[in-house]
């Protein structure tokens, strides 16, 4: 793989362990400040499609009402790579440490021009 290319996967990568820590933090406004605005989330919730938000006002409105109802919630990184435009990244969902609440689950991203322009969820449930 040539240096050029494998720079802009390594960029990538930086950029979804910085939405995750934005996520842990409940950032609804750091996460929005990586994507694009024309960005694409797709949920795992409801059971077996998901639903589609399209619009990073759209994805933020979504995560600001998952945060309020899931006010303790983090995701751990269990495994990130890139390929192309991509990044997936395996993960583990921790609604209550205490109680040992998780799910674990895949996200594809696509990054375009050094933003989120896509997340599609996969859970384990």
């Amino acid at each position: 793989m040539n240096p050029i290319r494998m720079s802009k996967i390594e960029a990538a990568m930086r950029l979804v362990l910085e939405f995750r820590d934005a996520f842990n933090n409940h950032d609804v406004d750091g996460m929005s400040a990586l994507m694009s605005e024309d960005c694409i989330f797709e949920s795992i919730d409801p059971s077996p499609d998901g639903e589609v938000h399209a619009g990073v006002d759209a994805v933020a409105e979504y995560w600001q009402a998952y945060f309020t109802i899931s006010p303790q919630v983090t995701l751990e990184v269990e495994e990130l790579f890139g390929i192309r435009d991509r990044c997936i990244l395996r993960w583990k969902h921790i609604f209550e440490e205490s109680q040992n609440r998780y799910l674990r689950g895949v996200d594809i991203f696509r990054v375009k021009d050094g933003l989120i322009s896509e997340q599609l969820s996969y859970g384990k449930g």
